[in-house]
């Protein structure tokens, strides 16, 4: 496996990121050293918050949310996943699996031995946060679950999935903007164009997929997203995430791992908040499955935010869990 480490120049002086590195190194299948990059903030012997981001950004996401969760007295646990900000980026799409993060995420966490955590997860943090924590439940005493799915048969069953591999062979390799209006139609298939932008447009471009998903204009806070990768070289992880989703025929393997984990939610008694935004066009009224099949779950709407609500509405984010921790 060809290993790429983003030059660490290329973070020096990131707008609101002054955060000390911290790493640890997990092994791959076939033996290739990996470096972890982690964010650790706040009081050592505090309630541990666990903030995994999702695609295409990094820890930089929870640089607003960090200084107020720790100034509530909290410790925040930051990692950048495999491929993104300050970690090790294996070169190929093919060196990334949906099992190969899961598993990377598993070693980090048990060589750091954490526990007491609460689990906060966006988008791919959460298809990969809650498979670690469904592998790991008792060093987790909460959850929050932000902006993201996990997608198993009984929602995307064998037909329901052999449908969409029709659907996506007939999507052309699309645009950027392409996928925007796909998404803002709100479209059956949105998810599929994205998808294929994703693995397969030669205009890819990380700038461009905040682009779609979110209002930022400072080009400075653009510049922190897109600093893990100095060139099209780097960029293999965040193409290959959406075609991870456990969507097609292929995937049912990963589908009936996810129906393991959703037996943990359902039996395991954890206290649970759902806080999804009100303008997330990906994963709007993905609440809904949690809600419906996790008893107890309490629910609230993130208002002024949209897919990357850590950066939309970090203030009404924090203010929701801070609440949370201190009820449950």
């Amino acid at each position: 496996m060809d290993v790429l480490r983003t030059p660490e120049a290329r973070f020096d002086g990131l707008k609101e990121y002054a955060f000390a590195a911290h790493y640890h190194v997990v092994t791959a299948e076939d033996g290739t050293e990996l470096r972890v990059h982690y964010l650790d903030e706040g009081p050592r012997d505090a309630p541990t918050l666990l903030c995994m981001h999702g695609e295409p950004s990094w820890s930089y996401l929870y640089r607003k949310m960090i200084p107020l969760l720790t100034a509530a007295g909290y410790r925040v646990i930051a990692p950048d996943l495999v491929g993104f900000g300050k970690s090790d980026k294996p070169a190929a799409m093919d060196d990334y699996t949906y099992a190969s993060h899961v598993g990377w995420m598993n070693q980090w966490l048990r060589g750091l031995d954490l526990t007491g955590l609460t689990l906060v997860c966006q988008d791919w943090g959460g298809l990969i946060g809650l498979r670690v924590f469904g592998d790991n439940v008792d060093r987790f005493d909460r959850l929050v679950i932000a902006n993201t799915g996990l997608p198993g048969t009984s929602m995307l069953t064998d037909d329901v999935s052999a449908i969409m591999a029709q659907m996506f062979a007939m999507v052309p390799v699309p645009d950027a903007a392409m996928v925007g209006e796909q998404f803002r139609n709100g479209g059956p298939g949105a998810f599929l164009y994205w998808v294929k932008y994703a693995s397969e447009s030669p205009s890819f471009s990380v700038r461009d997929v905040f682009g779609l998903l979110s209002d930022i204009s400072d080009e400075d806070v653009l510049d922190g997203y897109c600093a893990p990768f100095p060139d099209d070289s780097f960029i293999a992880g965040a193409r290959k995430f959406p075609a991870l989703v456990p969507l097609l025929p292929q995937h049912k393997d990963e589908r009936l791992k996810n129906d393991a984990v959703w037996k943990v939610l359902e039996t395991c008694g954890k206290p649970v908040l759902t806080a999804f935004s009100d303008g997330d066009p990906v994963t709007k009224g993905g609440e809904a499955p949690f809600i419906a099949r996790i008893p107890g779950v309490k629910n609230v709407t993130v208002e002024g935010g949209g897919h990357f609500l850590q950066e939309d509405a970090p203030d009404a984010f924090a203010r929701e869990i801070i609440a949370f921790m201190n009820v449950s």
